[in-house]
């Protein structure tokens, strides 16, 4: 074996045993194409390391990546392909992962890998005429790619028994809706208040999209006429600010610093908040399901805080930076609890304003709350998707452009 295949060996078992690859049809298309071959301009530890690898950048920002290894094993798990099947990438990225899902449908089948940078276009070529012959070994379907804005999808070879998406979303768009076969299935990174979540969704004779699964994911976001609109907006005088997701009811940031400006008391929490619970476990659920949620960041300002006030590293870590789920008053007098570290490094909820106490003792219920259907991750959610015109906001009503997503949790969540 040369060293490109004991690495690329390496990764494949990692994956099989982390179980992120579980059925055989997957685990061939990662043994048969060689990840290298994709991301010539790294090293073999890079390219085959599981972690996304930023592959094109604009004003300092990736705008496109090599997915993380793992995550693109549950993904194409999530999609459950099959041989002869017709599918439509958004995201062609480096080529890799349409030259694992032809390898996965076969001769028969096809895949149209979508975007919108014609460079990334003309190198995903270059990559897979590279791997020719490891994808003719396999029996690979044909690939076609195509430079257009994905957010259109591609009419051209609709209907598409499978579409998937590698960028992340904030909308579940009508074109896609439309190429789809009967039967169909749409995976995507789809932003839920804050949170972005893959999510496979199955449609149905009724019209509507209904999740086979769902999983917690970061991608870079939609690029062109289907771009995200969410926002971050510092909160003057502090080192903080808060997420203004495009589908949630904003929290007013005027009303987030008066809150501030006058510190409260602390509220022992119930029990403490994990990493993992910020964004896709407490921190969905309370986003979900309570219409003052909001999360405050850190504004990286270096601006000194009030006395008493909220420092940004009181907030709780997620892996670089950090961020605190939070309640905050809409109307009436102001009341604002979050999630802090405490000196001892424990967690407690601080809270601000006239109102603080209040808003404390409501997010020590919704942690209750949450505590008792099973402290419910991103996969313990079931989703469905209503196209037409998106519905008022609401406990899991959550409105987009092009329709509604309904959010429940499924009967049993996991601990």
């Amino acid at each position: 074996m040369t060293a490109a295949d004991r690495a690329g060996a390496h990764m494949v078992d990692a994956l099989c045993a982390a179980g992120r690859i579980r059925s055989p049809a997957v685990e061939r298309a990662f043994r048969a194409v060689p990840r290298h071959l994709f991301l010539p301009s790294f090293t073999l530890h890079e390219a085959y390391a599981d972690d996304a690898v930023p592959i094109r950048f604009a004003e300092g920002a990736a705008t496109s990546s090599a997915s993380q290894p793992s995550m693109m094993a549950i993904m194409l798990e999530q999609l459950e392909l099959r041989a002869g099947q017709r599918v439509l990438e958004i995201g062609a990225g480096t080529g890799y992962n349409a030259a694992l899902m032809a390898t996965v449908v076969g001769r028969q089948g096809r895949v149209v890998a979508v975007d919108i940078d014609q460079e990334l276009i003309d190198d995903a070529c270059e990559h897979l005429a590279t791997a020719a012959p490891q994808l003719a070994a396999a029996d690979a379907g044909a690939i076609e790619l195509v430079c257009a804005d994905g957010a259109v999808g591609h009419p051209e070879r609709a209907p598409y028994d499978r579409i998937v998406l590698t960028v992340g979303s904030d909308d579940v768009r009508p074109e896609w809706v439309a190429q789809l076969a009967e039967g169909g299935r749409l995976l995507l990174p789809l932003a839920v208040r804050g949170s972005q979540l893959c999510v496979a969704l199955d449609l149905g004779e009724d019209g509507l999209l209904r999740s086979d699964s769902v999983q917690s994911c970061m991608f870079i976001r939609l690029r062109g006429i289907g771009s995200a609109t969410g926002r971050t907006v510092a909160l003057a005088g502090t080192d903080l600010a808060v997420e203004v997701p495009s589908d949630g009811l904003p929290a007013d940031p005027e009303r987030l610093v008066a809150a501030l400006a006058e510190p409260g008391g602390a509220i022992r929490m119930p029990f403490p908040l994990r990493q993992a619970d910020i964004w896709d476990g407490f921190g969905l659920w309370l986003a979900l399901t309570e219409p003052g949620a909001c999360r405050l960041v850190g504004a990286g300002t270096g601006t000194p805080a009030p006395a008493d006030g909220l420092f940004a590293d009181e907030l709780l870590p997620v892996g670089p930076s950090v961020g605190s789920p939070a309640l905050v008053t809409s109307h009436g007098p102001t009341g604002l609890a979050v999630v802090a570290q405490t000196a001892d490094g424990r967690q407690a909820i601080r809270c601000f304003g006239p109102a603080g106490m209040d808003v404390g003792a409501a997010l020590v219920g919704s942690m209750q709350a949450w505590a008792a259907v099973g402290r419910p991750g991103a996969p313990d959610w079931r989703l469905t998707v209503v196209p037409g015109e998106p519905g008022e906001p609401g406990p899991g009503v959550v409105p987009k452009p092009h329709g509604t997503v309904l959010a429940e949790v499924r009967s049993q969540g996991r601990r």
